[in-house]
């Protein structure tokens, strides 16, 4: 329960400082750069000692490193240009939903058992985080040259959520499996580290060949920011990929209370922190998710 409850913990400090970024001026994408090159220095600088030579002999865990880089970095850089197409509370069902997808590929890979409390949970997780991520906005019409309309037709848009939907999704089971079957000879701090670090070199070729291109320049608050935002970054995937095995749970209901209770505890945060109103309709979501977790935690 510790390892969730950090991880939990974590993650609701990332989402308070991407809420404050904006109100800093801070530059997100180079922050996320310099968050990915933090996170791996602070797990190698922490568990750097744990590396043994039977790491570099059993070495099957290397392709995931790269896998899981690129999952980190394209699925964020996707979820900020649907936040600016669709909308940040649509992305933000996408990204939450995902859940849905990874518990499936779990229950099925592992073949988990199925009881009526473990589905009454997953159905109760799912309204929960909908009804809690869902905005209702009004529609503005407003005149779109056809260069704005091809890069926002609806099919694109979809397509954007669609994948972020598959991606999120793969991440989770790509970092449970990787923690099942293939670090016995390398630590689950190092993986977290060296996946991390690999984000942000791919990262860091994206930013150089933008400030090289004059699309941009680089910002000193950005380090900061990286580094604030970087240091609970590592320990929310550490202690995710962690809590897999340090639990006497099944893996799908480890990842759904980890992602009920980030939602959760976001949402407090954002009550107490920023003045956010607590409605009938995230009441009720709240409520729902709460039910949720009490169904998985009967169900383990």
């Amino acid at each position: 329960m510790f390892s969730i409850l950090i991880s939990v913990l974590a993650t609701t400090w990332i989402f308070i400082l991407f809420k404050l970024f904006p109100k800093y001026g801070v530059n997100t994408f180079q922050a996320i750069v310099i968050n990915y090159l933090t996170a791996c220095i602070c797990g190698i600088l922490l568990y750097g000692n744990t590396l043994t030579e039977a790491a570099f002999e059993y070495t099957s865990w290397i392709p995931f490193v790269f896998l899981c880089g690129i999952l980190f970095i394209s699925i964020f850089y996707l979820i900020g240009l649907s936040s600016q197409r669709n909308g940040v509370s649509i992305t933000s069902v996408a990204v939450k939903m995902s859940m849905a997808i990874s518990m499936g590929l779990m229950i099925v890979l592992y073949n988990e058992s199925i009881t009526s409390l473990k589905i009454g949970g997953i159905i109760l997780s799912i309204l929960g985080v909908i009804i809690m991520s869902y905005e209702r906005k009004k529609l503005r019409v407003t005149k779109v040259t056809s260069e704005e309309s091809r890069h926002s037709s609806p099919v694109t848009r979809h397509s954007i959520l669609f994948v972020i939907f598959l991606g999120c999704g793969l991440l989770d089971v790509v970092l449970n499996y990787v923690q099942s079957f293939h670090l016995q000879h390398l630590s689950t701090s190092l993986f977290s580290a060296f996946g991390l670090g690999m984000a942000g070199i791919f990262g860091g070729i994206i930013l150089l060949i933008n400030i090289l291109r004059k699309k941009e320049t680089f910002e000193k608050k950005s380090v900061v920011a990286g580094v604030l935002l970087g240091i609970p970054n590592y320990f929310s995937i550490y202690y995710l990929i962690l809590s897999y095995s340090s639990t006497s749970w099944s893996d799908s209901t480890v990842l759904a209370v980890l992602n009920v209770a980030t939602v959760i505890t976001s949402s407090l945060a954002g009550l107490v922190l920023f003045k956010e109103k607590l409605n009938l309709q995230k009441s009720v979501g709240l409520i729902l998710s709460l039910l949720a977790i009490a169904c998985f935690y009967f169900a383990k």
